[in-house]
């Protein structure tokens, strides 16, 4: 199993580069089209952001099916991403990872660098909604550097670690940011005074969380539902449809639990967890 590479020696998990790292051209209709899927968190971050930036003119979208194989995923009409990762590096053998952007001029991948693909869209693709505003740039990119090592991979390190402190060490800081964020949220509607690309990052994790992490990766000090302000933020962006519509619970729980057969060998997929994503968030009303 691929995933076998990224274990270190003192079992913790280290995730694989992303190879294919151009930026992004000018936008061309029909040129790109972006491989993403519902069930993975970096690939739900694009889909976010073309819906908020009206981009679904600009830039194709093919969605993968849920569950992965070896080939890796399963594109509908019975091809697989591996394919296209192959023809633009025959030499390719790492993880073939969503969310990835073909160009169908050049034929070849263009980049599956995820933390990169948002950031191009919003400042070389359009810039209303402004989600990466410059008087805040450096705010952003600290922030989104918190999230990654202390949330968004830190609950891959904790669920794929295979030493039981680099586990609890791993969950330390998943914790330990949620703490972080709870604080901050307590008394704002956002991470920042306005809807940024750092909210984007912290809810594609929010989302995963008591329904996967929690469990699957034994993130499971706390519930994101026993954080008070985080719970009302996450339904405060669900609310928001360019949230909600990327986010589908069926395929993220099948994903988990029937790819993940090094953490669900029996691939029993779990009833629940029972939340009411569109409860009302009370808190910010006067």
């Amino acid at each position: 199993m691929k995933l076998a590479r990224e274990i270190a020696g003192d079992g913790r998990f280290v995730r694989q580069p992303n190879r294919f790292t151009d930026r992004l051209g000018p936008p061309e209709p029909g040129r790109y089209r972006l491989y993403a899927s519902y069930a993975c968190p970096w690939a739900q971050r694009v889909l976010i952001v073309r819906k908020l930036l009206g981009l679904e003119d600009l830039l194709d979208v093919t969605i993968v099916d849920p569950i992965r194989d070896e080939k890796g995923w399963r594109v509908p009409g019975g091809e697989y991403l591996s394919e296209l990762y192959l023809a633009t590096d025959p030499e390719y053998a790492g993880r073939y990872t969503v969310p990835c952007v073909w160009d169908t001029v050049d034929k070849r991948i263009v980049t599956n660098d995820f933390p990169q693909i948002t950031l191009d869209l919003e400042m070389t693709w359009s810039t209303s909604p402004d989600l990466y505003p410059q008087h805040l740039r450096a705010d952003i990119d600290a922030m989104n550097d918190r999230l990654y090592h202390g949330l968004n991979n830190a609950v891959y390190e904790a669920g794929f670690a295979r030493d039981q402190g680099a586990y609890e060490e791993a969950v330390s800081r998943v914790f330990a940011t949620l703490d972080f964020l709870e604080a901050r949220l307590a008394g704002s509607a956002y991470l920042f005074d306005t809807l940024t690309e750092s909210d984007v990052r912290l809810y594609t994790t929010l989302a995963r969380f008591d329904a996967v992490y929690y469990g699957h990766f034994k993130c499971s000090i706390r519930r994101l539902s026993d954080y008070p302000a985080l719970w009302a933020y996450a339904r405060r962006l669900y609310a928001i449809p360019a949230f909600a519509e990327t986010t589908d619970f069926d395929h993220i729980k099948r994903h988990y639990y029937v790819t993940q057969t090094n953490i669900n060998p029996s691939q029993i997929v779990p009833v629940g967890p029972l939340l009411d994503w569109n409860e009302p968030d009370l808190s910010r009303r006067p």
